[in-house]
């Protein structure tokens, strides 16, 4: 066979072969190309982020600023929607009720692993209904006194509830809150007994713990920052396991007398089940950078929470290990189911 015999039929196998490739990239099209198309597009139009929480508040602070930052990163604007009800029942079911394209996602938090266990029909599903994007931050709660209160240390807040059982109270918003069960934990885990007083709002609580109504109060630090600084209420401990960067001063409970004890509250974005997964890497991977943005931090640290990104795997950890948490506290203190 000579060289001109050869070109035609090299050339015919080259072409034979780029089809055999061009079909093989076609049929690969729905498995691969169009989740990373998904990714290029989105967000196609305004995305809505909804808040199982009124406005005003501190998740809806830290959502919008986050929301912000997400709209300038992703070219579209992320809408933040107030959707409060018991349990978070409307806004998860305003986010079960839209597309699962990204475009409408759900803001969860401690009170959600709350609600699993503390409602008979929450109407919607965390853990199966939904899938976990990130953390956006982490925050502790303080225990507090009257600026003039007998009790400079949380270790004398222990002293006293173990010499005069029952005496000793301590106001929290309404039964069942993360406040709540975190005074319902501090009972068990310290071996204490003491009369916890629900409120209806934090102001109440604040106000009641100033005139000596209550002894202690358990809340956020950014509801209680102006007062701490007014020096009208004294923090004593926080909450978690670790010093917090807006209080690296102030003990925690565990190094003040209550070995492990640890609540960290936390919110989160969630989008509904079987959202693209392009989508949902997309989003963690926005929502990791812009929470390291150096204005967007100092905004949190101000507010007493750290901002905290996450894989969606911890998160989901994070969601199912609270579940079971909160669910033993709720049936050890016997409260009823809502």
């Amino acid at each position: 066979m000579t060289t001109t015999d050869k070109t035609p039929r090299a050339a015919q196998t080259s072409a034979n072969l780029t089809r055999r490739a061009a079909a093989g990239l076609i049929a690969a099209a729905p498995f691969g190309f169009s989740g990373f198309a998904h990714a290029q597009a989105y967000p196609t139009a305004p995305v809505k982020l909804i808040l199982p929480f009124a406005a005003g508040g501190v998740a809806d602070v830290t959502a919008r600023l986050v929301a912000e930052k997400l709209g300038n990163k992703l070219g579209q604007r992320f809408i933040i929607e107030n959707t409060p009800g018991a349990g978070g029942v409307a806004a998860a079911r305003a986010v079960l009720q839209a597309p699962a394209d990204g475009q409408t996602l759900a803001l969860f938090s401690n009170g959600t692993a709350i609600s699993v266990p503390l409602f008979k029909q929450l109407r919607f599903d965390p853990v199966n209904e939904f899938v976990p994007i990130s953390t956006l931050g982490a925050f502790d709660f303080l225990f507090a006194t009257g600026a003039d209160s007998e009790f400079k240390t949380f270790a004398d807040v222990l002293a006293f509830a173990r010499a005069k059982p029952g005496v000793l109270n301590i106001g929290t918003v309404t039964a069942g809150s993360s406040q709540n069960l975190t005074a319902e934990l501090l009972k068990s885990s310290a071996k204490i007994d003491f009369r916890i007083v629900p409120f209806r709002a934090t102001p109440e609580i604040l106000l009641a713990v100033m005139n000596k109504d209550v002894h202690i109060v358990i809340d956020s630090f950014a509801a209680m920052q102006s007062l701490i600084a007014d020096n009208k209420i004294r923090a004593l401990a926080t909450s978690g396991p670790a010093r917090g960067e807006s209080t690296p001063t102030m003990p925690t409970a565990a190094e003040s007398g209550v070995p492990g004890f640890d609540v960290t509250s936390w919110n989160a974005i969630f989008a509904r089940k079987d959202t693209p997964k392009p989508i949902l890497d997309l989003l963690n991977k926005s929502i990791g950078e812009v929470l390291q943005e150096p204005d967007l931090k100092a905004a949190f640290l101000k507010l007493g929470i750290v901002p905290t990104a996450s894989t969606p795997e911890a998160l989901s950890a994070r969601l199912t290990g609270d579940i079971a948490k909160w669910g033993a506290v709720i049936k050890a203190a016997g409260i009823e189911q809502q």
